[in-house]
C-alpha cells in the first residue's frame, strides 16, 4: 500500500502505529519498490529550525531541481519544535 501511494503524483501518507509496529521499515521498503531515494534528518544537539530549513533546503533541491524521486521521513521523536510540523504542513498545502 505505503508504494502504491508513493508512486501517485504528489503521493504522501501519514502512518499511524504503536511503536515497534515497522513504519519506517515498511517506509524504506516501499521507497526501494518504487526506486525512491529515503531522506530524512538526523537530530543533533542544538538542532533548531535553523538547521532544519536547511535540510528541507537541501531536500527540495534534489526532489525539484535535479528531479530525483525522494522520500522524506519524517518521526515524531524528530519534533524538536513545532514550527517544524507547520513547515511540512505547509510544503505539503502548497
Amino acid at each position: 500500500r505505503i508504494c502504491r501511494i508513493l508512486r501517485q503524483p504528489r503521493g504522501n501518507a501519514l502512518l499511524v502505529g504503536v511503536g515497534g509496529s515497522g513504519r519506517q521499515s515498511l517506509t524504506r521498503l516501499g521507497a526501494f519498490m518504487a526506486d525512491y531515494k529515503c531522506r530524512s534528518i538526523e537530530i543533533t544537539r542544538g538542532y533548531g529550525p535553523n538547521e532544519f530549513h536547511d535540510d528541507l533546503k537541501d531536500l527540495l533541491m534534489a526532489a525539484g531541481c535535479k528531479n530525483e524521486p525522494t522520500v522524506f521521513l519524517f518521526s515524531d521523536t524528530q519534533i524538536v519544535t513545532e514550527s517544524f510540523l507547520e513547515d511540512i504542513n505547509n510544503i505539503l498545502n502548497s
